[in-house]
């Protein structure tokens, strides 16, 4: 079930608000549980068991680890739960990656296992991961409930892609949150301008890429609105889907981490992924990297420990070369930056700084969207004018006009401007007093507008679903 759907809109989400607000506080996890499940099951309701034995599993890890803390068993039952996880993860996500690598490579016919990739796997798998291994360290109490150890693993605003929440994040909530009509205010807006950012730019964004595709007419220019368009598609998809599961989460009591802070006005690798899908570079960064050793450690080691965390950062999200490539990408300008390439930047005006970002996470995505090695070789070729399309198309200059305004919102939206711009007007106490009037009406509009695009069917896909 998708948040950008009526049935959720309009059936599940005011059902389970209605619900969760009339029975006790005793009764709000169990409320919350069980619509996680349903959500769930919703969409893939053959892995709704898979979901329950993950949660008992990690729940009973926890227990064990708590239970012989201070003693060899404890690290005996993380590294069980770590390997269980990860197995479960390798196994729906990675078997027919690595049996197609071993076809490929010793020329043999090994039949692919056709498993389908159950949905927000990679998720609510590192989500238990962090868990346990914060029970180990003893950065949180174990949960002797299981009904509230499920309801975070399960909670359905951040079930299927995210934010990757952590324990921690929500400890004190699962037990003492309390929700005030402002956190239902703020929360309901914050899902609304998350909506609209998947339905009205993001979706039309996707929209653009595929008719280019299909248009059956090549230019170097349909390359690089193509990479564009999929840049600012996949940021507002996955921002939008990160602000709607935060608005969600703030209406039932919960505070998870913000996602993205305005990547794309970054001006190193190093910043925009400070900036971009927070939660996972930070979960890699306190379960990979530091316990690798991190920076505190010879130029050599350092290195191997980015390419190590790159590399699985690659492959998380998705079991295919690209991703490996994408990973492997970044990993190099990281590497650049940290040794050489950081301190040079630092000498540059903040436009050339900006330019080169820009540039750079613009071809990180394009390898990301290719089908395959082959089609990221071909866009990327297509894009530096190798490929022996013309420069321009009359079917890419027709698109492009059509679009120029969506490119052109797309492009500041990405940028703190309209959120100072309401922030200040917000501040002044005439316009302050017509904000607070008009802000509801607009808000209300937005979500008029998003219901008339899903009803009549529009392009809706969710681009981190497959992760």
């Amino acid at each position: 079930m998708l948040f950008s759907s009526i049935p959720f809109l309009y059936y599940f989400f005011p059902i389970v608000l209605i619900l969760y607000f009339l029975v006790p506080k005793a009764g709000k996890n169990l409320v919350l549980l069980l619509a996680s499940l349903f959500f769930y099951w919703w969409g893939e309701p053959r892995y709704v068991v898979l979901m329950v034995v993950t949660i008992a599993f990690s729940y009973v890890c926890g227990l064990l680890i708590d239970r012989f803390r201070g003693r060899g068993a404890a690290k005996g039952f993380l590294a069980l739960s770590v390997a269980g996880e990860l197995a479960v993860l390798a196994y729906f996500k990675y078997a027919d990656f690595f049996l197609g690598t071993v076809n490929a490579a010793l020329k043999t016919d090994f039949p692919l296992l056709a498993i389908a990739l159950p949905i927000g796997i990679s998720f609510y798998t590192f989500q238990t991961l962090s868990y346990t291994i914060d029970v180990y360290r003893g950065t949180v109490a174990v949960q002797r409930s299981p009904i509230k150890l499920a309801t975070y693993i399960a909670l359905f605003p951040q079930l299927i892609a995210g934010p990757i929440v952590r324990y921690s994040d929500v400890e004190h909530d699962l037990s003492q949150r309390h929700t005030r009509f402002s956190d239902i205010g703020d929360g309901l807006g914050r899902f609304v301008l998350g909506l609209s950012k998947k339905v009205l730019i993001a979706n039309q964004l996707g929209s653009l890429g595929t008719l280019l595709r299909e248009s059956g007419e090549s230019s170097v220019l349909m390359y690089w609105v193509i990479g564009i368009a999929f840049t600012l598609q996949i940021y507002f998809d996955f921002s939008g889907y990160s602000d709607m599961a935060i608005g969600l989460g703030r209406v039932f009591g919960f505070h998870f981490p913000e996602n993205f802070r305005y990547p794309f006005t970054a001006k190193s690798i190093t910043e925009f992924w400070r900036r971009w899908h927070i939660s996972l570079s930070s979960w890699f960064r306190d379960y990979v990297y530091i316990p690798l050793g991190g920076s505190r450690c010879k130029a050599a080691r350092q290195m191997f420990n980015i390419l190590v965390v790159w590399l699985l950062t690659g492959l998380w999200h998705g079991a295919d070369w690209t991703f490996v490539l994408w990973g492997l990408y970044f990993a190099v300008f990281l590497v650049l930056e940290k040794f050489f390439l950081g301190r040079f930047l630092e000498k540059l005006p903040a436009f050339f700084r900006h330019g080169y970002l820009l540039l750079a996470a613009l071809f990180s995505f394009v390898i990301f969207n290719g089908a395959g090695l082959a089609g990221a070789a071909a866009d990327l070729s297509g894009m530096l004018g190798l490929s022996g399309a013309p420069l321009i198309s009359p079917q890419t200059l027709y698109y492009l006009s059509s679009y120029a305004l969506l490119l052109v919102a797309a492009a500041v939206g990405a940028t703190p401007l309209p959120k100072r711009i309401v922030e200040r007007l917000l501040a002044g106490e005439t316009s302050g007093r017509v904000m607070a009037a008009v802000q509801p009406v607009v808000l209300a509009a937005l979500l008029l507008v998003c219901t008339a695009y899903l009803v009549d069917g529009s392009f809706n896909p969710f681009l981190y679903f497959r992760f």
